[in-house]
């Protein structure tokens, strides 16, 4: 049985190949009868479908990858995963260098083509943490992703709920209703919170 397995990091992967179609295109051009596909970083060591994939893997059987940072994008995780693999007597084979072995060259490189991915890897996280670093300093910076619409324009929004439904003032705003429900939600928590008067009428 010829086995493909596809790793993207996230569904919208589209760069150097990897998005799902390309990857997928490609296993089954090299032959692949089944398909395993994986939604995951290749940072993370439990790669659930990878686990799944080696464990119905016979002797004999070949399992096909685009590129060998599919397995993992660390130099130890990949290089375990293949050299156990081998040593079981299953054909890896990475469509960018061919059937794999564990002869002292093949393992070299390997090794080498692992670090580069790694080191490509390390410098991304890198670079997001300076970016974040420098936003910090920055005046009214906030974590997370930013508002899709600021407070005024959901004041607006609110203020239509009075006479309009849901979905009219949807329609008006480009706000989802399930957007304009949360606020409208948080806006009578604030306001059922407020304290009681104290003043007393006689």
């Amino acid at each position: 049985m010829k086995y493909g397995y596809i790793r993207v990091s996230s569904k919208n992967q589209k760069t150097d190949g990897n998005s799902l179609e390309a990857q997928l295109e490609a296993v089954k051009k090299a032959g692949a009868e089944k398909v395993c596909i994986e939604t995951y970083t290749g940072s993370k060591i439990d790669r659930p479908e990878l686990s799944k994939l080696i464990d119905s893997a016979n002797k004999g059987d070949t399992i096909i990858v685009t590129k060998m940072d599919r397995f993992a994008r660390t130099v130890s995780q990949a290089t375990e995963t293949i050299t156990n693999l081998i040593d079981e007597g299953i054909i890896v084979h990475v469509l960018n260098l061919g059937v794999l072995d564990n002869s002292s060259m093949s393992v070299l490189v390997r090794n080498l083509l692992l670090s580069f991915a790694q080191f490509e890897r390390d410098l991304i996280i890198e670079r997001t943490q300076e970016g974040r670093a420098i936003a910090r300093l920055k005046p009214g910076y906030k974590e997370g992703r930013p508002k899709k619409y600021n407070p005024q324009q959901i004041t607006l929004a609110l203020e239509l709920l009075k006479n309009h439904s849901y979905n009219q003032v949807s329609l008006m705003t480009g706000i989802s209703v399930s957007t304009l429900s949360r606020a409208k939600r948080k806006t009578e928590d604030l306001q059922s919170d407020k304290p009681e008067s104290n003043v007393i009428c006689l």
